[in-house]
Protein backbone atom coordinates (compact mmCIF):
# COMPACT_ATOMS: atom_id res chain seq x y z
CA UNK A 1 0.00 0.00 0.00
CA UNK A 2 1.66 3.30 -0.82
CA UNK A 3 1.88 6.31 1.52
CA UNK A 4 -1.61 8.66 1.15
CA UNK A 5 -0.59 12.19 1.37
CA UNK A 6 -2.38 15.38 1.73
CA UNK A 7 -0.93 18.83 1.34
CA UNK A 8 -2.16 21.64 2.72
CA UNK A 9 -1.01 24.92 1.24
CA UNK A 10 -2.28 28.36 0.38
CA UNK A 11 -0.14 28.68 -3.11
CA UNK A 12 -1.74 26.53 -5.61
CA UNK A 13 2.21 26.44 -7.46
CA UNK A 14 3.23 25.16 -3.94
CA UNK A 15 0.66 22.26 -4.31
CA UNK A 16 1.09 21.17 -7.20
CA UNK A 17 5.12 21.15 -7.13
CA UNK A 18 4.77 19.21 -3.93
CA UNK A 19 2.34 16.51 -5.64
CA UNK A 20 4.58 16.52 -8.87
CA UNK A 21 7.43 15.51 -6.54
CA UNK A 22 5.75 13.01 -4.66
CA UNK A 23 3.73 11.04 -6.84
CA UNK A 24 7.29 10.94 -9.07
CA UNK A 25 7.49 7.93 -6.03
CA UNK A 26 6.45 4.68 -6.11
CA UNK A 27 5.73 4.12 -2.81
CA UNK A 28 3.63 7.68 -2.17
CA UNK A 29 0.14 8.63 -3.38
CA UNK A 30 -1.41 12.26 -2.99
CA UNK A 31 -4.89 12.03 -2.33
CA UNK A 32 -6.03 15.67 -1.50
CA UNK A 33 -4.90 19.05 -1.02
CA UNK A 34 -6.57 22.39 0.69
CA UNK A 35 -5.65 26.09 0.40
CA UNK A 36 -6.68 26.80 3.99
CA UNK A 37 -6.13 25.60 7.37
CA UNK A 38 -10.12 25.20 8.49
CA UNK A 39 -10.98 23.59 4.52
CA UNK A 40 -7.70 20.74 5.55
CA UNK A 41 -9.01 20.09 9.22
CA UNK A 42 -12.37 18.90 7.44
CA UNK A 43 -11.23 17.28 4.44
CA UNK A 44 -8.56 15.09 6.83
CA UNK A 45 -11.01 13.55 8.54
CA UNK A 46 -12.68 12.62 5.64
CA UNK A 47 -10.09 10.66 3.80
CA UNK A 48 -7.54 9.82 6.76
CA UNK A 49 -4.35 10.48 4.97
CA UNK A 50 -1.64 8.51 6.53
CA UNK A 51 0.85 11.85 6.67
CA UNK A 52 -0.17 16.12 6.17
CA UNK A 53 2.48 18.03 4.60
CA UNK A 54 1.27 21.30 5.94
CA UNK A 55 2.38 24.94 5.65
CA UNK A 56 2.48 26.98 8.80
CA UNK A 57 1.27 30.34 7.10
CA UNK A 58 -2.25 29.28 6.07
CA UNK A 59 -5.55 31.75 6.16
CA UNK A 60 -8.40 30.83 8.29
CA UNK A 61 -6.55 28.38 10.82
CA UNK A 62 -3.00 28.04 10.74
CA UNK A 63 -1.29 25.20 10.15
CA UNK A 64 -0.10 24.83 14.01
CA UNK A 65 -3.74 24.79 14.59
CA UNK A 66 -5.00 22.70 12.39
CA UNK A 67 -2.16 20.26 13.25
CA UNK A 68 -3.52 20.39 16.92
CA UNK A 69 -6.94 19.57 16.28
CA UNK A 70 -5.65 16.83 13.50
CA UNK A 71 -3.83 14.98 16.17
CA UNK A 72 -6.70 15.17 18.41
CA UNK A 73 -9.37 14.15 15.48
CA UNK A 74 -7.14 11.69 13.89
CA UNK A 75 -4.79 10.90 15.83
CA UNK A 76 -3.19 8.12 12.87
CA UNK A 77 -2.47 11.00 10.50
CA UNK A 78 0.93 12.07 11.36
CA UNK A 79 1.88 15.57 10.18
CA UNK A 80 5.53 16.98 8.52
CA UNK A 81 5.21 21.30 8.45
CA UNK A 82 6.46 22.89 6.27
CA UNK A 83 7.69 26.55 7.13
CA UNK A 84 9.76 29.58 6.47
CA UNK A 85 10.16 30.19 9.90
CA UNK A 86 13.17 28.37 11.74
CA UNK A 87 13.62 29.75 14.93
CA UNK A 88 12.78 27.24 18.13
CA UNK A 89 10.13 28.46 19.35
CA UNK A 90 8.10 28.29 15.93
CA UNK A 91 9.70 24.49 15.75
CA UNK A 92 8.19 24.10 19.88
CA UNK A 93 5.17 25.04 19.21
CA UNK A 94 4.51 22.66 15.88
CA UNK A 95 6.02 19.77 17.74
CA UNK A 96 4.19 20.64 20.68
CA UNK A 97 0.77 20.52 18.69
CA UNK A 98 1.62 17.07 17.88
CA UNK A 99 3.64 17.34 14.41
CA UNK A 100 6.25 14.39 14.07
CA UNK A 101 8.44 16.74 11.35
CA UNK A 102 9.29 20.07 10.58
CA UNK A 103 10.75 21.25 7.64
CA UNK A 104 12.60 24.27 5.70
CA UNK A 105 10.01 25.60 2.35
CA UNK A 106 14.02 26.33 1.15
CA UNK A 107 14.72 22.23 2.01
CA UNK A 108 16.00 20.05 -1.08
CA UNK A 109 13.03 18.26 -2.56
CA UNK A 110 14.84 15.09 -1.06
CA UNK A 111 14.26 16.29 2.05
CA UNK A 112 10.19 16.36 1.77
CA UNK A 113 10.22 12.98 0.52
CA UNK A 114 12.76 11.43 3.46
CA UNK A 115 9.81 13.44 6.04
CA UNK A 116 7.21 11.47 4.47
CA UNK A 117 8.36 8.30 4.73
CA UNK A 118 9.90 9.12 8.49
CA UNK A 119 6.98 10.12 9.91
CA UNK A 120 4.57 7.45 8.24
CA UNK A 121 6.83 5.25 9.92
CA UNK A 122 6.81 6.65 13.64
CA UNK A 123 10.26 8.96 13.52
CA UNK A 124 10.28 12.53 14.01
CA UNK A 125 12.18 14.14 11.08
CA UNK A 126 13.90 17.53 11.25
CA UNK A 127 15.70 19.34 8.44
CA UNK A 128 19.53 19.17 7.89
CA UNK A 129 19.21 23.01 8.18
CA UNK A 130 18.08 23.04 11.76
CA UNK A 131 20.16 21.34 14.91
CA UNK A 132 17.79 18.63 16.72
CA UNK A 133 20.12 18.38 19.46
CA UNK A 134 19.41 22.65 19.91
CA UNK A 135 15.77 21.75 19.95
CA UNK A 136 15.53 19.27 22.22
CA UNK A 137 17.39 21.23 24.50
CA UNK A 138 15.00 24.45 23.60
CA UNK A 139 12.75 21.89 24.58
CA UNK A 140 13.88 20.75 28.11
CA UNK A 141 14.25 24.23 28.98
CA UNK A 142 11.14 25.00 28.56
CA UNK A 143 9.32 21.68 30.27
CA UNK A 144 11.96 22.43 33.37
CA UNK A 145 11.32 26.36 33.61
CA UNK A 146 8.09 25.94 32.80
CA UNK A 147 8.40 29.36 30.52
CA UNK A 148 5.69 29.56 27.55
CA UNK A 149 4.32 31.46 24.84
CA UNK A 150 2.22 34.46 25.03
CA UNK A 151 -0.01 32.33 23.43
CA UNK A 152 -0.87 29.44 25.68
CA UNK A 153 -2.54 32.02 27.69
CA UNK A 154 -4.93 31.57 25.00
CA UNK A 155 -7.47 28.93 24.34
CA UNK A 156 -7.74 27.47 21.13
CA UNK A 157 -10.83 28.91 20.73
CA UNK A 158 -9.37 32.73 20.87
CA UNK A 159 -6.21 31.26 19.06
CA UNK A 160 -8.85 30.93 16.30
CA UNK A 161 -10.42 34.04 16.66
CA UNK A 162 -7.33 35.72 16.99
CA UNK A 163 -6.44 34.87 13.59
CA UNK A 164 -9.14 35.43 11.86
CA UNK A 165 -9.31 38.97 13.50
CA UNK A 166 -5.85 39.65 11.74
CA UNK A 167 -6.85 38.74 8.98
CA UNK A 168 -9.30 40.99 8.38
CA UNK A 169 -12.76 39.43 9.19
CA UNK A 170 -15.30 41.09 11.02
CA UNK A 171 -17.12 39.34 14.07
CA UNK A 172 -20.31 38.84 11.92
CA UNK A 173 -17.96 37.19 9.73
CA UNK A 174 -16.45 35.25 12.54
CA UNK A 175 -19.74 34.04 14.08
CA UNK A 176 -20.62 32.69 10.43
CA UNK A 177 -17.29 30.81 9.98
CA UNK A 178 -17.17 29.46 13.84
CA UNK A 179 -20.81 28.84 13.80
CA UNK A 180 -21.53 31.37 17.27
CA UNK A 181 -22.77 34.96 17.93
CA UNK A 182 -21.85 38.07 16.97
CA UNK A 183 -21.72 38.39 20.87
CA UNK A 184 -19.71 34.97 21.92
CA UNK A 185 -16.74 36.23 19.05
CA UNK A 186 -16.82 39.51 20.77
CA UNK A 187 -16.55 38.36 23.91
CA UNK A 188 -13.82 36.28 23.19
CA UNK A 189 -12.14 39.27 21.05
CA UNK A 190 -11.90 41.33 23.67
CA UNK A 191 -10.63 38.43 25.92
CA UNK A 192 -7.76 37.61 24.26
CA UNK A 193 -7.01 41.15 23.94
CA UNK A 194 -7.24 41.54 27.75
CA UNK A 195 -4.94 38.98 28.00
CA UNK A 196 -2.43 39.89 25.53
CA UNK A 197 -2.27 43.28 27.11
CA UNK A 198 -3.21 44.92 23.37
CA UNK A 199 -5.61 47.59 22.78
CA UNK A 200 -5.87 47.69 19.30
CA UNK A 201 -5.69 45.80 16.28
CA UNK A 202 -2.20 46.77 14.51
CA UNK A 203 -0.81 45.78 17.64
CA UNK A 204 -2.56 42.29 17.16
CA UNK A 205 -1.43 41.76 13.52
CA UNK A 206 2.24 42.69 14.82
CA UNK A 207 1.66 40.08 17.20
CA UNK A 208 0.31 37.20 14.89
CA UNK A 209 3.05 37.86 12.89
CA UNK A 210 6.01 37.72 15.24
CA UNK A 211 4.48 34.46 16.52
CA UNK A 212 3.76 32.65 12.96
CA UNK A 213 -0.35 32.66 13.13
CA UNK A 214 0.17 34.64 10.08
CA UNK A 215 2.29 35.49 7.05
CA UNK A 216 3.60 39.47 6.70
CA UNK A 217 2.54 39.34 2.69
Amino acid sequence: MPISVFIADDHAVVREGLRLLLEAQTDIKVIGNAADGRQTVLQVQQLCPDVVVMDIAMPELNGIEATRKLTEFCPSTQVVILSMYATAEHIFRALQAGALGYLLKESAAIEVVNAVRAVHSGRRYICKKIDEIMIDTYIHKRQVSGAKSPLESLSPREREILQLVVEGKSSAEISIILTLSQKTVETYRSRLMQKLGIKDIPGLVKFAILHGMTSPE
